[in-house]
Protein backbone atom coordinates (compact mmCIF):
# COMPACT_ATOMS: atom_id res chain seq x y z
CA UNK A 1 0.00 0.00 0.00
CA UNK A 2 2.84 2.44 1.12
CA UNK A 3 4.22 1.73 -2.29
CA UNK A 4 1.64 2.17 -4.48
CA UNK A 5 0.96 5.31 -2.51
CA UNK A 6 4.37 6.46 -3.16
CA UNK A 7 4.16 5.78 -7.04
CA UNK A 8 0.60 8.13 -6.95
CA UNK A 9 3.13 10.91 -6.08
CA UNK A 10 5.94 10.60 -7.68
CA UNK A 11 6.76 13.46 -9.88
CA UNK A 12 8.67 12.55 -13.05
CA UNK A 13 11.01 15.31 -14.53
CA UNK A 14 11.67 15.49 -18.19
CA UNK A 15 12.87 17.11 -20.94
CA UNK A 16 9.92 18.25 -23.69
CA UNK A 17 10.31 19.81 -27.20
CA UNK A 18 8.03 22.20 -29.34
CA UNK A 19 5.37 23.33 -27.11
CA UNK A 20 4.90 20.84 -25.72
CA UNK A 21 7.85 21.87 -23.40
CA UNK A 22 5.43 24.71 -21.68
CA UNK A 23 3.41 22.27 -19.81
CA UNK A 24 0.53 24.62 -19.09
CA UNK A 25 -1.54 21.30 -17.39
CA UNK A 26 1.31 21.97 -14.34
CA UNK A 27 0.50 25.54 -14.16
CA UNK A 28 -3.15 24.54 -13.80
CA UNK A 29 -1.97 21.64 -10.79
CA UNK A 30 -0.22 24.22 -9.24
CA UNK A 31 -2.92 27.23 -9.32
CA UNK A 32 -3.04 26.64 -5.48
CA UNK A 33 0.69 28.07 -4.96
CA UNK A 34 0.38 30.67 -7.76
CA UNK A 35 -2.99 31.93 -6.09
CA UNK A 36 -0.84 31.90 -2.49
CA UNK A 37 2.61 33.41 -4.24
CA UNK A 38 0.09 36.43 -5.17
CA UNK A 39 -1.27 36.95 -2.66
CA UNK A 40 1.93 36.84 -0.53
CA UNK A 41 3.51 39.49 -2.59
CA UNK A 42 0.15 41.85 -1.75
CA UNK A 43 0.51 41.14 1.74
CA UNK A 44 4.10 41.97 1.86
CA UNK A 45 4.11 45.16 -0.09
CA UNK A 46 1.21 46.57 1.87
CA UNK A 47 1.40 45.02 5.66
CA UNK A 48 5.26 45.60 6.05
CA UNK A 49 5.39 48.88 3.88
CA UNK A 50 4.54 52.53 6.05
CA UNK A 51 2.44 53.94 3.38
CA UNK A 52 0.32 50.49 2.16
CA UNK A 53 -1.79 51.13 -0.32
CA UNK A 54 -1.03 54.59 -0.79
CA UNK A 55 2.15 53.79 -3.01
CA UNK A 56 -0.46 52.92 -5.48
CA UNK A 57 -1.15 56.43 -5.41
CA UNK A 58 1.83 57.96 -5.05
CA UNK A 59 3.74 56.74 -7.89
CA UNK A 60 1.31 57.44 -11.33
CA UNK A 61 0.21 60.98 -8.93
CA UNK A 62 3.85 62.38 -8.65
CA UNK A 63 4.77 61.37 -12.24
CA UNK A 64 1.69 62.92 -13.83
CA UNK A 65 2.76 66.29 -11.44
CA UNK A 66 6.03 66.26 -12.86
CA UNK A 67 5.08 65.32 -16.45
CA UNK A 68 2.06 67.77 -16.50
CA UNK A 69 5.20 70.88 -15.00
CA UNK A 70 7.90 69.52 -17.59
CA UNK A 71 6.28 68.48 -20.86
CA UNK A 72 3.23 69.91 -20.25
CA UNK A 73 3.83 73.44 -18.56
CA UNK A 74 7.14 74.36 -20.04
CA UNK A 75 7.92 72.02 -22.92
CA UNK A 76 4.36 72.08 -24.73
CA UNK A 77 3.66 69.04 -25.77
CA UNK A 78 0.72 68.40 -27.15
CA UNK A 79 -2.10 66.43 -25.87
CA UNK A 80 -4.52 65.87 -28.15
CA UNK A 81 -6.51 68.30 -26.76
CA UNK A 82 -6.60 66.88 -23.65
CA UNK A 83 -5.84 68.52 -20.41
CA UNK A 84 -2.00 67.40 -20.20
CA UNK A 85 -2.54 66.15 -16.47
CA UNK A 86 -5.52 63.69 -17.53
CA UNK A 87 -3.57 63.03 -21.07
CA UNK A 88 -0.37 61.72 -19.05
CA UNK A 89 -2.25 59.90 -16.27
CA UNK A 90 -4.14 57.84 -18.37
CA UNK A 91 -1.10 57.05 -20.09
CA UNK A 92 0.69 56.41 -16.45
CA UNK A 93 -2.28 53.75 -15.33
CA UNK A 94 -1.07 50.93 -17.63
CA UNK A 95 2.70 52.02 -17.86
CA UNK A 96 3.68 52.11 -14.20
CA UNK A 97 1.72 48.49 -13.87
CA UNK A 98 3.66 47.54 -17.21
CA UNK A 99 7.50 49.18 -15.59
CA UNK A 100 6.49 47.26 -11.81
CA UNK A 101 5.08 44.24 -13.36
CA UNK A 102 8.50 43.51 -15.36
CA UNK A 103 11.06 44.67 -12.64
CA UNK A 104 9.17 42.58 -10.56
CA UNK A 105 9.09 39.28 -12.49
CA UNK A 106 12.73 39.88 -13.59
CA UNK A 107 13.89 39.67 -10.37
CA UNK A 108 11.55 37.21 -9.06
CA UNK A 109 13.73 33.87 -9.51
CA UNK A 110 17.00 35.40 -7.85
CA UNK A 111 14.79 36.40 -4.30
CA UNK A 112 13.20 33.33 -4.17
CA UNK A 113 16.27 31.27 -4.61
CA UNK A 114 15.75 29.59 -1.50
CA UNK A 115 12.11 27.90 -2.38
CA UNK A 116 13.92 26.88 -5.76
CA UNK A 117 17.29 25.21 -4.39
CA UNK A 118 14.40 23.28 -1.68
CA UNK A 119 11.58 22.06 -3.67
CA UNK A 120 9.82 21.08 -7.27
CA UNK A 121 7.37 23.37 -8.80
CA UNK A 122 7.16 24.86 -11.74
CA UNK A 123 9.16 27.81 -11.51
CA UNK A 124 7.13 29.79 -14.13
CA UNK A 125 5.01 30.64 -11.56
CA UNK A 126 7.10 32.75 -9.71
CA UNK A 127 7.06 35.50 -12.44
CA UNK A 128 3.69 34.80 -13.15
CA UNK A 129 2.92 36.12 -9.81
CA UNK A 130 4.23 38.90 -9.64
CA UNK A 131 2.64 40.06 -13.01
CA UNK A 132 -1.06 39.14 -11.19
CA UNK A 133 -0.14 40.68 -7.52
CA UNK A 134 0.62 44.27 -9.61
CA UNK A 135 -3.24 44.22 -10.53
CA UNK A 136 -4.05 45.50 -7.55
CA UNK A 137 -1.92 48.60 -7.79
CA UNK A 138 -3.32 48.80 -11.25
CA UNK A 139 -6.83 48.70 -10.01
CA UNK A 140 -6.49 51.59 -7.54
CA UNK A 141 -4.60 53.54 -9.87
CA UNK A 142 -7.33 53.03 -12.49
CA UNK A 143 -10.02 54.19 -9.38
CA UNK A 144 -7.96 57.61 -9.24
CA UNK A 145 -8.05 58.04 -12.89
CA UNK A 146 -11.78 58.23 -12.79
CA UNK A 147 -11.82 60.82 -10.03
CA UNK A 148 -9.67 63.19 -11.85
CA UNK A 149 -11.35 62.34 -15.26
CA UNK A 150 -14.79 63.54 -13.20
CA UNK A 151 -12.73 66.16 -12.00
CA UNK A 152 -12.11 67.57 -15.63
CA UNK A 153 -15.89 66.69 -16.35
CA UNK A 154 -14.42 63.62 -18.93
CA UNK A 155 -17.27 61.05 -19.66
CA UNK A 156 -15.81 57.94 -20.97
CA UNK A 157 -16.30 56.93 -24.67
CA UNK A 158 -18.11 53.62 -25.84
CA UNK A 159 -15.06 52.20 -26.34
CA UNK A 160 -14.33 51.83 -22.65
CA UNK A 161 -16.00 48.85 -22.49
CA UNK A 162 -12.94 47.26 -24.37
CA UNK A 163 -10.51 48.46 -21.45
CA UNK A 164 -10.21 44.59 -20.70
CA UNK A 165 -9.09 43.96 -23.94
CA UNK A 166 -6.40 46.27 -23.34
CA UNK A 167 -6.10 45.22 -20.03
CA UNK A 168 -5.26 41.43 -21.34
CA UNK A 169 -2.70 42.92 -24.04
CA UNK A 170 -0.99 44.56 -21.12
CA UNK A 171 -0.80 41.43 -18.70
CA UNK A 172 0.08 39.41 -22.12
CA UNK A 173 2.92 41.95 -23.13
CA UNK A 174 4.57 42.06 -19.37
CA UNK A 175 4.22 38.39 -19.21
CA UNK A 176 6.05 38.12 -22.74
CA UNK A 177 8.69 40.39 -22.08
CA UNK A 178 8.76 39.62 -18.21
CA UNK A 179 10.02 35.74 -18.85
CA UNK A 180 12.84 36.53 -21.63
CA UNK A 181 14.02 38.78 -18.58
CA UNK A 182 13.86 36.86 -15.71
CA UNK A 183 15.66 34.06 -17.36
CA UNK A 184 18.17 36.34 -18.43
CA UNK A 185 18.24 37.39 -15.04
CA UNK A 186 19.37 34.86 -12.85
CA UNK A 187 21.88 33.82 -15.25
CA UNK A 188 23.69 37.63 -15.87
CA UNK A 189 22.60 39.66 -13.34
CA UNK A 190 23.62 42.40 -15.01
CA UNK A 191 19.86 42.39 -16.15
CA UNK A 192 18.84 42.81 -12.85
CA UNK A 193 20.80 45.43 -11.86
CA UNK A 194 19.98 47.83 -15.52
CA UNK A 195 15.92 47.31 -14.65
CA UNK A 196 15.47 50.57 -13.52
CA UNK A 197 17.61 51.95 -16.56
CA UNK A 198 15.77 49.47 -19.22
CA UNK A 199 12.62 50.63 -18.14
CA UNK A 200 13.04 54.14 -18.38
CA UNK A 201 14.52 53.64 -21.65
CA UNK A 202 11.66 52.11 -22.90
CA UNK A 203 9.20 54.86 -21.37
CA UNK A 204 10.26 57.37 -24.16
CA UNK A 205 9.37 54.00 -26.57
CA UNK A 206 6.09 54.13 -25.96
CA UNK A 207 3.29 58.03 -25.95
CA UNK A 208 4.10 58.23 -22.31
CA UNK A 209 4.50 61.54 -22.03
CA UNK A 210 3.71 62.58 -25.70
CA UNK A 211 1.11 61.52 -28.15
CA UNK A 212 1.22 58.81 -30.65
CA UNK A 213 0.18 61.56 -33.25
CA UNK A 214 3.47 63.02 -33.27
CA UNK A 215 5.09 60.11 -34.82
CA UNK A 216 6.02 60.57 -38.49
CA UNK A 217 3.67 58.61 -40.90
CA UNK A 218 6.15 56.76 -42.60
CA UNK A 219 6.88 55.21 -39.02
CA UNK A 220 3.62 54.39 -37.85
CA UNK A 221 3.49 50.81 -38.46
CA UNK A 222 6.87 50.20 -37.13
CA UNK A 223 6.30 52.21 -33.81
CA UNK A 224 3.34 50.17 -33.52
CA UNK A 225 5.01 47.22 -33.00
CA UNK A 226 5.66 48.00 -29.69
CA UNK A 227 2.54 46.63 -28.14
CA UNK A 228 2.57 49.28 -25.20
CA UNK A 229 1.50 52.15 -28.11
CA UNK A 230 -1.75 50.14 -28.42
CA UNK A 231 -2.58 49.95 -25.02
CA UNK A 232 -1.61 53.43 -23.71
CA UNK A 233 -3.19 54.65 -26.92
CA UNK A 234 -6.07 52.53 -26.63
CA UNK A 235 -6.91 53.78 -23.02
CA UNK A 236 -6.68 57.56 -24.04
CA UNK A 237 -8.92 56.74 -27.06
CA UNK A 238 -11.86 54.73 -24.84
CA UNK A 239 -11.96 57.01 -21.51
CA UNK A 240 -10.82 60.43 -23.06
CA UNK A 241 -11.73 60.26 -26.90
CA UNK A 242 -8.50 62.01 -28.04
CA UNK A 243 -8.62 60.24 -31.02
CA UNK A 244 -9.71 57.01 -32.77
CA UNK A 245 -9.51 53.50 -31.14
CA UNK A 246 -6.03 52.47 -32.90
CA UNK A 247 -7.19 48.95 -33.94
CA UNK A 248 -3.87 48.29 -35.73
CA UNK A 249 -2.04 49.11 -33.16
CA UNK A 250 -3.69 46.93 -30.58
CA UNK A 251 -3.92 44.06 -33.09
CA UNK A 252 -0.06 44.53 -34.11
CA UNK A 253 0.20 44.55 -30.45
CA UNK A 254 -1.17 41.04 -29.96
CA UNK A 255 0.47 39.37 -32.16
CA UNK A 256 3.65 40.55 -30.88
CA UNK A 257 2.99 40.03 -27.45
CA UNK A 258 1.81 36.80 -27.88
CA UNK A 259 4.93 35.71 -30.60
CA UNK A 260 7.29 37.44 -26.98
CA UNK A 261 5.18 34.92 -24.46
CA UNK A 262 5.17 31.66 -26.07
CA UNK A 263 9.14 31.93 -27.10
CA UNK A 264 10.01 33.52 -23.68
CA UNK A 265 7.97 30.68 -22.05
CA UNK A 266 10.04 27.89 -24.06
CA UNK A 267 13.58 30.00 -23.09
CA UNK A 268 12.13 30.22 -19.46
CA UNK A 269 11.19 26.09 -19.94
CA UNK A 270 14.86 25.77 -21.60
CA UNK A 271 16.93 27.22 -18.95
CA UNK A 272 14.43 26.22 -16.08
CA UNK A 273 17.18 22.78 -15.57
CA UNK A 274 19.93 25.37 -14.45
CA UNK A 275 17.92 27.56 -12.38
CA UNK A 276 18.56 25.73 -8.98
CA UNK A 277 22.78 26.02 -9.71
CA UNK A 278 22.98 29.54 -10.55
CA UNK A 279 20.42 30.86 -8.40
Amino acid sequence: MNGQGAIRNRVVIEQRKGLRALNLAELRDYRDLLFFLVWRSIRVRYAQSLLGVGWAVIQPLFSMIVFTVIFGNLAKVDSDGAPYAVFSFAALVPWTYFSNALTESAGSLVGNAGMIRKVYFPRMVLPLSAVFAKLIDFCIALVMLAGIMAWYGIVPTPYALTLPLLVVLMMLTATGIGMWLTALAIQYRDVQYSMNFVVQLMMYAAPVVYPASLIPEQYVLWYSLNPMVGVIEGFRAALLGTVPMPWQAIGLGFAVSSFLAVTGALYFRNKERIFADVA
